[in-house]
């Protein structure tokens, strides 16, 4: 079983690992929500700043608590795509030197297949090919694993991704950074059926719509007319603004339009297992409406342990052990891509580097 010392700078949440298989020995993360808050958003040139300055404690920090000489591991892996290139190149040139340094092996790993992994570290998933919803900051995707490398997209957001449009309607409701927890948190006292919201669709030129893609901004124009609507009686010495309500009824219209398209792609594609993924998984909504429609249809579920949801080096570190199990690593001069889709996750085990 490979021993992988895993590193994450991909945004703005610096974390690093020791992984073996699927055990997690150590893992720890430095998050800069505090300081990006300030700005409603990540600022790249403070988040590049912090990972230089986190990330040799976090390495120390793993190794002391994993009992795992840095001598003893079979490789270094870091998130090397997609991402903002500064922070990426914190953890890229970190673990080429180390692995450089100690004579390991090194691997750069694409973060959407260290999200899809990060179920891996719960419960175990039963066997044969899945369909996993990815929600997360900057990503939304429905994508079919047949085994370790084998993806295939069959759904993804047209705009904003589902982390992007809490982030944006949360500032409108003045909830503050980062959205997803401050709606969450808003919502739960709020009546989540007052307001009716568009479950936003996408058209084929065809005529028609795409069965399984996702789309957000109509759902965020509706919000902001609501919104409007409701400051302008306000102001005429009407009801306070009811973000409970609004708050609730947003995160509804999400978790719904979200569990609807995964099951009906599972569903059509004769596939028993749905997985969900990424920072959004976190919410409990979400969670909740998604067993009990899987239960309902039949269907096998599984969700990544919550202390994997959002970015961490642990799955990083699982992706890049499967990776070494089937005899693959990255050569030491491969850069970093901010985009990359994950289809191409395996041209970064090519002999010569992609970029």
């Amino acid at each position: 079983m490979p021993t992988v010392l895993a590193l994450e700078t991909s945004c703005d949440e610096s974390a690093a690992a020791i992984v073996r298989d699927r055990t997690v020995l150590a893992s720890v993360v430095a998050s800069q929500v505090a300081e990006h808050a300030r700005w409603g958003g990540v600022v790249p040139e403070i988040a590049s700043r912090r990972h230089v300055e986190a990330l040799p404690g976090l390495i120390d920090q793993v190794v002391a608590h994993s009992g795992v000489a840095l001598a003893q591991l079979d490789a270094v892996a870091a998130t090397v795509a997609p991402g903002l290139n500064g922070a990426l190149l914190v953890a890229s040139v970190t673990a080429r030197t180390l692995a450089r340094l100690y004579g390991k092996s090194y691997l750069g790993v694409h973060h959407l297949e260290g999200h899809l992994c990060s179920v891996q570290l719960g419960e175990p998933l039963p066997p044969g090919p899945s369909l996993v919803l990815l929600v997360s900051g900057g990503h939304t995707e429905l994508v079919r694993v047949d085994g370790p490398g084998c993806y295939q997209r069959l759904g993804r957001s047209h705009d904003d991704a589902a982390g992007e449009a809490f982030d944006k309607v949360a500032r409108l409701l003045g909830l503050g950074y980062p959205g997803g927890p401050a709606i969450e948190r808003a919502a739960a006292a709020g009546d989540a059926f007052r307001f009716p919201l568009p479950q936003g669709r996408v058209s084929r030129p065809e005529g028609g719509y795409y069965p399984y893609d996702f789309s957000f901004s109509g759902l965020k124009t509706a919000m902001l007319r609501q919104v409007r609507a409701l400051e302008a009686v306000q102001a005429d010495g009407g009801e306070c603004l009811p973000v409970a309500d609004l708050a609730a009824s947003f995160e509804r219209v999400v978790a719904e339009v979200l569990v609807e398209r995964s099951c009906r792609c599972a569903t059509d594609q004769g596939l028993e297992t749905l997985v969900l993924v990424g920072g959004v998984a976190a919410n409990r909504r979400l969670r909740g409406l998604l067993e009990e429609r899987c239960r309902r249809e039949g269907l096998h579920w599984r969700v990544a342990p919550l202390a994997y949801c959002t970015d961490n080096a642990a799955m990083i570190g699982v992706a890049a052990c499967e990776r070494l199990s089937a005899g693959l690593c990255s050569p030491l001069e491969l850069g970093v891509a901010a985009r990359m889709p994950l289809e191409q996750a395996g041209r970064l085990y090519a002999p010569e580097p992609s970029f």
